[in-house]
C-alpha cells in the first residue's frame, strides 16, 4: 500500500476550501515529490472547478491552475503528485467518473464533505485501471 503524507496545516487548509465550496465540488492540487511509495505532499493549490453544470457532482480543474501548479513545482525541484477533490454529501470514494478521468501514478485525495464539515479524508491510486487506497499520515 502508498503512503501519502502531508502536513497538518496542509490537510486543514484543503479542509477549509473543501468547506468554504460546499455544497458544490471543490478541488485542487498535491505538490510533492514521490518515492519508494511515498507520496510526500510539499503544497496544495487549490483551482476553480470549471464545471458549472453539474457542480455539486462534478468537477474540472482550471488548465491555467494546473500550469501554475506545475511551475510552482519545478522551480521549487518538486512535481505535481494528484488532485485533491471534494464529494459534497457523498462517500470520499472515488467514483466512476473519477476512475475514467484519473491518471496512473497520481494520488487522488477525496474528503467527504456535508453542510456540518469535513467527515472523511482518504486517497486512492489507480493501479491496472482500478483505485487502490493509499494510507493518509496527516501530522
Amino acid at each position: 500500500m502508498a503512503t501519502l503524507q502531508l502536513s497538518s496545516g496542509l490537510k486543514a487548509r484543503i479542509e477549509s476550501w473543501v468547506r468554504e465550496g460546499y455544497p458544490c465540488e471543490t478541488c485542487g492540487l498535491l505538490i510533492g515529490r514521490q518515492a519508494n511509495g511515498t507520496v510526500a505532499v510539499a503544497d496544495v493549490m487549490a483551482s476553480r472547478n470549471l464545471n458549472r453544470d453539474r457542480a455539486r457532482d462534478r468537477f474540472e480543474l482550471d488548465p491555467e491552475i494546473f500550469l501554475a501548479a506545475d511551475q510552482k513545482a519545478r522551480a521549487a525541484g518538486l512535481e505535481v503528485v494528484g488532485v485533491w477533490h471534494s464529494h459534497p454529501d457523498h462517500p470520499a470514494r472515488p467514483s466512476e467518473t473519477d476512475r475514467s478521468l484519473a491518471w496512473p501514478g497520481w494520488s487522488y485525495l477525496i474528503l467527504s464533505v456535508s453542510g456540518d464539515g469535513v467527515h472523511d479524508f482518504r486517497s486512492w491510486r489507480l493501479a491496472d485501471d482500478r483505485f487502490l487506497e493509499e494510507e493518509v499520515i496527516a501530522s
